[in-house]
């Protein structure tokens, strides 16, 4: 069994601080919706899960930093962790909004809505725990951190996190005989695969074993996403909308309804095509003119 390395202050450190602050509200949210059973629908469920899961990792990183063992783990610790702080504050983010306008939606009373009022709040605190953490390990300009930590890396979280989204939405939009919208789908998911696969070569420490000049690739690769972005960008709302510029009548407030699931997607795909722009300009920045001066 290996010598465990303990790390005792790391648990006293505003980081740690932090972590525990994310255990104790995302442990709140869970147990009070759990104690009266309000999630049995999906989005109940998928906020149930972000909780979960938000928990679940939190402590399995504070005891790996405590013991030392995150030193002896095969993959970039801090890219690790940036990403997933991210990501946790984008699922947090989207149950903090998905939740109460799912169960406390048209006003309720007693205990079981004071549970789901509480959770709602702990959800929001929770949301700012993690947010707080994603700026107090962003990396500095000038600081040498992982890929993950900078800006263009936190970004291509939030580009994998909106094309999963997006594909949420998807299913019942009938886009299997009209190309446009067959490209459209297509642009989404190889953003998403390229994205996703950075992120893992980051974490995997593959990416400074790759070829010198892949930052220049990089960039190449957001102008590429960009300029397919763009294409969507109109594609898509034509579509989808120059028949049904406004919403129908027979889409119901509680019945999915496929003209809503155009719409989100046409929001989130100008979310992505922001990201993708902003991710080019901070990647620019940092390869031709940080890297000059």
């Amino acid at each position: 069994m290996p010598n465990l390395e303990m790390d005792y202050q790391s648990l006293g450190s505003p980081l740690g601080i932090l972590r525990f602050a994310q255990v104790f509200l995302s442990c709140t949210s869970f147990s009070l919706v759990a104690s009266v059973n309000m999630y049995n629908n999906p989005y109940g469920s998928w906020s149930m899960f972000t909780w979960c899961f938000c928990f679940a990792v939190t402590i399995i990183i504070i005891v790996l930093e405590v013991t030392g063992l995150c030193r002896r783990i095969p993959i970039s610790w801090e890219d690790f962790t940036s990403a997933f702080s991210m990501l946790a504050t984008l699922m947090l983010f989207t149950t903090s909004i998905m939740y109460p306008s799912t169960f406390l939606r048209g006003g309720c009373s007693g205990h079981s809505c004071a549970c789901r009022g509480a959770a709602t709040a702990t959800s929001i605190l929770c949301f700012f725990a993690y947010a707080a953490e994603v700026g107090l390990t962003r990396a500095k300009p000038g600081e040498v951190s992982g890929f993950l930590s900078t800006v263009p890396g936190l970004l291509k979280v939030l580009q994998s996190y909106v094309a999963c989204l997006i594909f949420s939405l998807i299913p019942g939009i009938p886009y299997g005989g009209l190309g446009g919208l067959q490209w459209c789908v297509a642009v989404f998911s190889i953003c998403f695969i390229f994205t996703t696969l950075i992120i893992f070569i980051t974490i995997g420490r593959l990416l400074a074993i790759l070829s010198t000049f892949l930052e220049k690739v990089l960039i190449g690769y957001n102008i590429l996403c960009v300029a397919m972005y763009i294409t969507v960008a109109i594609i898509w709302p034509y579509y989808n909308f120059k028949d049904n510029p406004s919403r129908p009548n027979n889409c119901q407030p509680n019945i999915r309804c496929i003209w809503d699931n155009a719409l989100g997607v046409t929001f989130l795909a100008y979310l992505n095509l922001v990201a993708y722009i902003v991710d080019l300009v901070y990647s620019f920045k940092m390869v031709f003119i940080t890297a000059q001066a």
